[in-house]
């Protein structure tokens, strides 16, 4: 088997196994019993959830046979693009949008939204042309473990009275 490719978010374009050309996938290159490929279960705020048991992928694997994609979350639109060639919706420039996929691994912007202060994302974005993906730069954005369970390690803000300062 030639070198596999890294960890991350795929769509193959070719079946792998029992996986059909065309499927979102996550590869995983190492672990135990080897390297695999996990299919999505869900999405929740527009990122799919991948099954903790994925499939090992077959020995005549061909690394061409997945296509990398970028990783979900916050992007700054970086030029004017549209979606498609049908020119449907425009993205402007210095615009944050959230990437996401559906179950095809098709790309999916959807534009986040600032109301009381804080901003939320839609359930409901536009299909865009890969090619437009190169329009998007990655952003950094710090986050919070869901439920905030109070273990130390989500970074928690600290609730304090207004006007007091802490060094």
């Amino acid at each position: 088997m030639s070198t596999l490719p890294p960890c991350g978010l795929y769509r193959t374009v070719a079946a792998v196994g029992s996986i059909p050309a065309d499927r979102l996938v996550y590869f995983h290159n190492h672990g135990n019993p080897g390297p695999g490929l996990y299919v999505p279960t869900k999405w929740s705020h527009n990122r799919a959830t991948f099954s903790p048991s994925g499939m090992t992928i077959p020995s005549e694997f061909d690394p061409a046979s997945i296509r990398p994609l970028p990783r979900e979350g916050f992007y700054r639109v970086a030029k004017t693009f549209h979606c498609c060639a049908k020119k449907c919706v425009e993205f402007q420039p210095d615009a944050m949008v959230q990437l996401g996929y559906n179950g095809a691994g098709k790309p999916i912007l959807f534009h986040p939204q600032l109301a009381g202060g804080v901003i939320t994302t839609p359930d409901r974005g536009n299909l865009i042309d890969d090619d437009m993906l190169a329009n998007l730069v990655a952003l950094t954005i710090a986050e919070r473990k869901e439920g905030g369970g109070g273990d130390g390690e989500d970074n928690e803000a600290l609730a304090l009275p207004r006007g007091i300062i802490v060094h």
